[in-house]
């Protein structure tokens, strides 16, 4: 009897982590829409900027969320080509950590 109760239990766990992760990713999704990100951004393509996917893979192992966050907020050029990516002033430290965060799960 508990061979049948632990995977059932294991299994509503499994479920509910990811609807868990959906959810918070349809947040994040959320804000990077309101915060204008989408405007130069998509997930898997290149617009302005690069793709969130190629952005992952480029920094896939590192410790770059609090690098990255500043140049959400300060901008920068030069790391994806000449294209400027200019400030985002309406992004608060917060944010932007969730939002690079989200970017680096990809």
């Amino acid at each position: 009897m508990k061979s049948v109760f632990v995977p059932a239990v294991l299994g509503a766990a499994a479920i509910a982590l990811l609807a868990s992760a959906s959810a918070r990713a349809a947040d994040e999704s959320a804000l990077a829409k309101a915060k204008n990100c989408l405007a130069c951004h998509t997930v898997d393509k290149k617009l302005v900027g690069p793709a969130y996917k190629e952005v992952a893979k480029k920094y896939k192992g590192q410790n770059v969320v609090d690098k990255l966050a500043e140049k959400v907020r300060k901008g920068g050029v030069g790391v994806w080509g000449q294209i400027p990516m200019p400030p985002n002033a309406v992004v608060n430290e917060a944010e932007s950590k969730r939002l690079v965060q989200w970017v680096l799960s990809m």
